[in-house]
């Protein structure tokens, strides 16, 4: 529905036929609501600054713009769902090498910030609330170097500010790689040097200072691609993951510096492998590239996903009652599944709104010998979707029915997730390399019931990135979702938390674990609704709830 609803995006990658790989990973997508009014823009990223220099090796269409693009949802507007290119007005044009995208209100003026990545220096928006936003990155000090790709906001220390984390995937510099039957290819990561996470501290009035050295970060370099924030240990203070392609991923606990220093002095602990998040069950690393995460079952439990390259496999973990994770990806029925293709955008999202986690990916292949030759180009793959069956049953792949834009194979790269007609249905945003952009609506017919949560932080940044929603059914039993923006690949989703209810909901209250400590409740029993809860005006909870963080 793209084209139709005027979001008309070629992404170009540069690529002419030198098989530079920073041209194959990019690039990324945002949903936001960047002007207040309810419903969701579009952020595009471009991958190439300007028009090929040589023969591109896939046709431009006519009238490609360079650079960035905004588009702002008409919906409230005109009650229909349509966009329009505001780009030259918002100031957010940049033509650069683009790749990732994350989204959030750093300075708590109650406006969505945006921070772009780039293969060179990445650049940060600050939204002025008219429409307009400005480039900010040198007073801010967030310019970064190298070669960056997914970012996330995170208030790591509770200040009430965000603070920014920025991946670093390899040491890129140009050189030749083949296929094993000696034509040109595309180099995986594995020839470069992996490069280091970045953290940003947010230091209030629009300045921000690398502790990347201060907190731990350099510990463990790249070569890192999808991340998504989170509570894997037992502090409270949000942690992060990060998917590495080719080598272990990096989960970063985080903890007090020491019994001596004050709560909000905080540290990094990389603890992948002791927590079971660094490799599949096999010992071996993945090319992991996208993570999503979410209560598949709507019971209290959690899974987390990570995206493959073919012959490995997406791996699914399951959490634990002791808090760590196990590999359940035979059970889960992904292995053979997913077992043919290259995944990057993915989510865990409630296709059917019946209380189960459904799954998406968005895949396209980064080597020519995994794929049938013959092509300029021949990377293009077919989307997945995989319907959740219940507890103790495998995926079914319902690719086939799902639609006809699941039958076009693409190079597909970022996939952004949320609600963006306001009906309850979440849709997808997925980005082509040397392709179009795609907005994949739900259609389903006869979903079940529904709610949507908006949080406004107060003591908490305005964000209300890293607290948690749950949601409390009449007969007590709840499900519970973590506020963020971040997660799936080089991609920034809807933060508003989505509940699917079935076809019989009974709810009873909202409870909302407040990042900055408080736990309020409010009445909730109407259903099909967007809900707004601002921090400072629910009701104290009946009691807290153990494991609130997911």
């Amino acid at each position: 529905m793209a084209k139709q609803t005027g979001l008309d995006f070629w992404q170009f990658s540069g690529a002419t036929g030198d098989f530079l790989l920073p041209e194959l990973m990019g690039s990324g997508a945002a949903l936001i609501d960047y002007d207040n009014d309810g419903d969701l823009d579009v952020f595009l990223i471009q991958g190439s600054p300007t028009y090929p220099q040589g023969t591109p090796l896939v046709p431009i269409p006519a009238g490609w713009k360079p650079g960035n693009r905004l588009f702002r949802n008409n919906l409230r507007e005109t009650g229909k769902l349509s966009f329009t290119d505001v780009t030259e007005s918002s100031g957010l044009g940049l033509a650069d090498q683009g790749t990732g995208v994350a989204a959030g209100d750093y300075d708590n003026d109650g406006y969505i910030d945006l921070y772009v990545t780039n293969y060179g220096h990445n650049v940060l928006y600050h939204n002025n609330g008219n429409g307009t936003f400005t480039d900010v990155t040198a007073t801010a000090g967030v310019a970064s170097s190298g070669w960056s790709t997914s970012a996330a906001w995170i208030d790591y220390d509770k200040d009430g500010l965000l603070d920014l984390v920025v991946v670093h995937y390899v040491d890129f510099y140009r050189r030749p790689c083949y296929t094993p039957q000696g034509s040109p290819n595309y180099c995986g990561p594995q020839p470069f040097k992996g490069t280091v996470t970045e953290v940003y501290h947010n230091l209030g009035q629009g300045r921000f200072k690398n502790v990347t050295d201060e907190v731990g970060l350099n510990a463990k370099p790249g070569p890192g691609l999808g991340i998504l924030t989170g509570t894997f240990g037992t502090s409270g203070y949000p942690d992060f993951l990060v998917a590495d392609d080719g080598a272990a991923n990096h989960l970063w606990i985080n903890e007090r510096r020491s019994p001596q220093s004050k709560e909000s002095d905080r540290v990094f602990r990389e603890e992948g492998l002791s927590r079971g998040l660094a490799y599949a069950s096999d010992g071996k690393p993945r090319a992991g590239m996208g993570i999503a995460s979410g209560d598949l079952f709507g019971d209290g439990g959690q899974a987390l996903v990570i995206t493959n390259i073919p012959t490995e496999a997406f791996t699914m973990f399951q959490r634990q009652p002791t808090g760590d994770f196990m590999d359940a990806t035979e059970q889960s029925g992904l292995a053979h599944i997913s077992l043919p293709y290259t995944g990057f955008g993915v989510g865990l999202i409630d296709m059917e709104n019946r209380g189960l986690l459904d799954l998406f990916t968005a895949n396209g292949a980064v080597n020519v010998a995994m794929v049938r030759a013959g092509d300029r180009f021949p990377y293009r793959e077919k989307k997945l979707l995989l319907k959740n069956m219940g507890k103790g049953k495998a995926f079914e792949n319902i690719t086939a029915s799902a639609g006809p834009v699941f039958q076009i194979p693409e190079v597909s790269r970022a996939a952004a997730f949320g609600d963006v007609n306001n009906d309850g249905g979440m849709d997808i945003l997925v980005t082509n390399n040397n392709g179009p952009a795609r907005l994949l609506l739900n259609t389903v017919p006869k979903r079940g019931h529904w709610l949507l949560v908006h949080l406004e932080g107060t003591k908490t940044n305005r964000s209300a990135y890293g607290s948690v929603v749950e949601l409390v059914r009449m007969d007590g039993t709840s499900v519970k979702g973590w506020v963020r923006g971040d997660g799936s690949y080089l991609a920034a989703n809807d933060p508003r938390v989505h509940f699917g209810l079935g076809k019989g909901a009974e709810v009873n209250r909202i409870q909302v674990y407040w990042l900055a400590g408080e736990c309020e409740s409010w009445k909730q029993t109407a259903v099909d609704t967007i809900v707004n809860l601002k921090e400072g005006t629910g009701q104290p909870c009946e009691r807290l709830s153990a494991g609130a963080g997911r």
